[in-house]
C-alpha cells in the first residue's frame, strides 16, 4: 500500500459540563461527546522524505503548527520511518469552530499511516499517542458516543446517539477557547446540564428526553461576548429544532431535528438570516472505527 484516503469526522458536544478548576489550572470536565457526518478528506502517500501537507486553506499551516503535522512526526519519529509522507488535506469542517476539526485531521493521520506503514497499533495504542498532541485527539479515533472526564481524557463508550438530522452554523467569529475557560465563573448560580440525564435519554433513544438535558455550561461566557450566537439558536429552535445548543467553546451552533424536511428548511431560514456564512446539514453517526 502505498497511499491511503482517511475521512476526519467532526465532533460535537451533547452536553458539556465544567466541574471545577483544578490546582494545575485545567477545568475538570463532564461531556457527552457526538461524532456528525461532517468531515474532512485526508489522502496520505508515501514519499522518499519528510512530511508535507498541502491544503485547501492558504491560511492554514503546513508545518508543525498543524496537529495532522506533529501526528506524522510522532509516529516518524518513534518507528523511525525513513520514508516520508505527503499529505493533502481538504477542509470542510469550521475551523476553531468547536467541532475538533484539527484533533480529528491528527487522529486520522494517525490513523492512516498505522494502516499505510503496517505498524500494528490497536486503537487504544493510537488513542495513547493521541493524547500526546491534544485532548480531543483520542475522542476522534474512537468515534461514536462516548462521555468524557477529567480533562477530557478519561473516555467511556455509550450505547449510541438517536440517529438524526444535524444542522450546523458558524458565524464570521473566531472565539479562543483559553479566554472562555478563563472568563468561566463557576458558584451557586452557575447552571450545570445534567449528564446523567441526558446519558439515560440516549440510552433509551428518547429525543425528547436527550433535547430536554442539552446544555453548555460554557454559553454563559461565549454568548455574553457574542450575542449573535443566541440569534443563531432561536432562528433554529423557531423553524422546528428539537433543541440547539453551541458546540465545545464556540462558535459553532448545533441543531437536532426529528425530520429532514424540517431540518432542509430551517437551513434555509438560517441561511436567509445572514447570521452564519457557513451552515451544513449532516447527521449523527453511530458507527466506530
Amino acid at each position: 500500500m502505498d497511499d491511503i484516503s482517511v475521512k476526519a469526522l467532526g465532533k460535537i458536544n451533547l452536553g458539556l459540563d465544567v466541574l471545577r478548576r483544578r490546582a494545575d489550572g485545567y477545568h475538570e470536565v463532564r461531556m457527552i461527546m457526538q461524532t456528525v457526518h461532517l468531515h474532512d478528506r485526508l489522502h496520505i502517500e508515501k514519499t522518499e522524505e519528510g512530511i508535507h501537507i498541502e491544503t485547501n486553506l492558504k491560511f492554514l499551516p503546513t508545518d508543525s503548527g498543524n496537529l495532522a503535522y506533529r501526528a506524522a512526526a510522532l509516529l516518524q519519529e518513534e518507528f523511525h520511518l525513513k520514508e516520508g509522507v505527503h499529505i493533502s488535506l481538504h477542509k470542510k469542517i469550521p475551523v476553531a469552530a468547536g467541532m475538533a476539526g484539527g484533533s480529528t485531521d491528527a487522529a486520522g493521520v494517525l490513523y492512516g499511516m498505522n494502516q499505510l506503514y503496517e505498524l500494528g497499533l490497536s486503537r487504544r495504542e493510537l488513542m495513547e499517542r493521541g493524547s500526546r498532541l491534544g485532548a480531543d485527539v483520542p475522542y476522534c479515533l474512537m468515534r461514536g458516543t462516548a462521555l468524557a472526564e477529567g480533562i477530557g481524557e478519561k473516555l467511556t463508550a455509550l450505547p449510541p446517539m438517536v440517529k438524526c438530522p444535524v444542522i450546523i452554523a458558524k458565524p464570521p467569529i473566531n472565539v479562543s477557547t483559553k479566554y472562555v475557560y478563563e472568563n468561566l465563573v463557576l458558584d451557586e448560580r452557575t447552571i450545570h446540564p445534567d449528564i446523567d440525564q441526558l446519558m439515560k435519554g440516549i440510552a433509551a433513544q428518547d429525543m425528547q428526553t436527550i433535547a430536554l438535558h442539552m446544555g453548555n455550561v460554557l454559553e454563559s461566557v461565549t454568548i455574553h461576548k457574542y450575542p449573535e450566537i443566541a440569534q443563531i439558536k432561536e432562528v433554529l429552535l423557531a423553524a422546528g429544532a428539537v433543541n440547539a445548543m453551541m458546540s465545545g467553546s464556540g462558535p459553532s451552533v448545533f441543531a437536532l431535528f426529528d425530520q429532514i424536511q424540517t431540518a432542509r428548511a430551517a437551513m434555509e431560514k438560517i441561511l436567509e438570516s445572514g447570521l452564519a456564512k457557513q451552515v451544513f446539514l449532516t447527521d449523527i453517526y453511530n458507527n466506530r472505527r
